[in-house]
């Protein structure tokens, strides 16, 4: 049964942030200063199958580490969000409310304006959490992608089917 008060069988689509959702708003940095990103591997294989079972996915970040996951729409180095989501939405020809954004900090609020199902982790800044429609139990880089996307499969069907690990 969902958390989210939202008909997740209208969802097509994910699009998240990374810093501060899909890795922690710690991020260290290797000598070189280069920062070094973390994914929560329970993130990354709910994103992965989401991939597999055919609904789209994003990233959009102001960051220019890839983020990978098997996601093809990688938006790197977005100054405006709202223009890449914009994209990313015309792309396959989706409306608004069949796109869950989930976002952690003021660069992300435009899109959760826009998209259908704005999402943020537990430890997103307030300003981010009066515009969310649904906010995770975990934090960033704690599983809220999972939490969301776990959801959003269950919902069509798609979690713990037989095809989801390859039998």
């Amino acid at each position: 049964m969902s958390t989210i008060n939202y008909d997740l069988s209208r969802i097509k689509a994910l699009a998240f942030d990374v810093d501060g959702v899909l890795s922690s708003t710690t991020i260290p940095l290797h000598p070189s200063g280069e920062p070094m990103r973390t994914v929560n591997i329970k993130d990354g294989y709910a994103i992965q199958l989401a991939v597999k079972k055919g609904l789209h996915i994003a990233i959009i970040t102001g960051g220019r580490t890839e983020a990978g996951l098997g996601v093809k729409d990688l938006y790197m180095g977005s100054a405006v969000k709202i223009h890449d989501y914009r994209d990313f939405r015309d792309k396959y020809g989706l409306t608004d409310d069949e796109i869950l954004y989930m976002g952690d900090d003021v660069p992300d609020i435009e899109v959760m304006r826009e998209c259908g199902l704005p999402c943020c982790p537990k430890d997103a800044v307030p300003e981010v959490k009066s515009v969310a429609k649904y906010i995770s139990y975990a934090d960033g880089g704690r599983g809220c992608g999972r939490d969301v996307v776990e959801q959003v499969l269950k919902a069509h069907g798609l979690w713990m089917a037989e095809d989801a690990f390859g039998w």
